[in-house]
């Protein structure tokens, strides 16, 4: 579903105010929530996580971090629900037995490049992850999950989307108040500049590390060309931009609505579409492995990569981590 328009504009206007009570319940329900105490893994947890309802980046913090753990020769597992997949878990995702009905998107995009679980019970997860042998577990999402003790919890920012209205759910798009998120958390991870003003929200002192994201090899190929792009992805303003910036004509644009689930019809539409203009279809990853198999051989997909402005700080946060890690014998 997309986000009501209100959750993106200034704090006024009349429906948050009319949903604030509601709010006021849902962020109280949550800050008990989160006094639970959760299972405590006997390896290291990183949790990429938001204040937010919808994308900031967190799987491409996850994927980041995951990469730079297997760089140090750490067996990483990445943890995350499975959003918009069927399965409750804990599965550890196959890639070539599920799909995103099955799983969710960013799980088959974590599985492609080390071992993923999907869990609604994120300590069961863990629990099955640490079974098989993980070293250190990366949580795509979580930060408002309490089964599960975090050791490293990052709060990754959107740069142009911030916090929204600033307001929390239903009222606006936060899943708890900014302060609490970044209570349990060592550092943020702003993507972008900050276009709305959101490190103004956050408390004096925490650590701010930025990157910024860059479009894959792939995207060479497509500068000065003329190309159709589409994707569900909750900022598909972002993937359209990136395209730009590699140099690429936007002939044509078409968004949905996050994880949009993509079926015959809307593919025939879209290539109907790109044809008439004589542009190529240009995806994201996350949707690709949304659209019908019969159609992917058609639709080019951009990747795309994080860059850090500091790297050795981000780094720095994995150190004392990787120092818990057991030396197999």
């Amino acid at each position: 579903m997309r986000a009501p328009e209100f959750w993106s504009g200034g704090s006024g206007g009349l429906a948050p105010f009319l949903l604030s009570p509601v709010s006021a319940l849902y962020a109280a329900a949550t800050a008990r929530r989160m006094a639970r105490a959760g299972w405590q893994a006997p390896i290291p947890v990183i949790c990429c996580g938001n204040a937010t309802a919808g994308g900031a980046g967190k799987t491409t913090v996850a994927l980041d971090i995951g990469r730079r753990l297997g760089n140090r020769g750490i067996g990483a597992h990445f943890l995350l629900r499975g959003y918009g997949g069927r399965l409750k878990g804990p599965a550890r995702v196959d890639t070539a037995a599920h799909d995103s009905t099955a799983v969710g998107d960013e799980a088959l995009l974590l599985a492609a490049e080390r071992p993923t679980w999907v869990a609604a019970n994120r300590a069961a997860g863990a629990q099955a992850a640490v079974a098989a042998g993980a070293q250190a577990i990366v949580m795509d999402d979580g930060l408002q999950n309490p089964t599960l003790e975090k050791d490293l919890s990052l709060l990754v920012i959107d740069g142009s989307y911030g916090f929204g209205n600033g307001r929390v759910i239903p009222s606006g798009p936060l899943r708890e108040p900014v302060a609490a998120a970044a209570s349990r958390c060592r550092a943020a991870v702003l993507i972008g500049e900050d276009e709305t003003g959101a490190l103004a929200a956050l408390p004096p002192g925490l650590p701010v590390l930025r990157a910024t994201l860059k479009p894959g090899p792939e995207a060479e190929l497509l500068a000065g060309q003329p190309v159709f792009a589409f994707c569900g992805i909750a900022n598909p303003r972002k993937f359209f931009t990136t395209l730009q910036e590699a140099g690429a004509f936007l002939a044509g644009r078409q968004a949905y609505a996050d994880h949009y689930p993509f079926d015959e019809g809307d593919l025939r539409d879209l290539l109907a579409q790109a044809d008439a203009l004589r542009a190529t279809p240009v995806t994201t990853r996350k949707d690709f492995v949304r659209i019908p198999p019969a159609f992917r051989n058609r639709v080019t997909v951009v990747t795309i990569r994080l860059e850090w402005e500091e790297p050795a700080a981000i780094e720095g946060l994995l150190d004392p981590l990787a120092a818990r890690v057991p030396v197999p014998a």
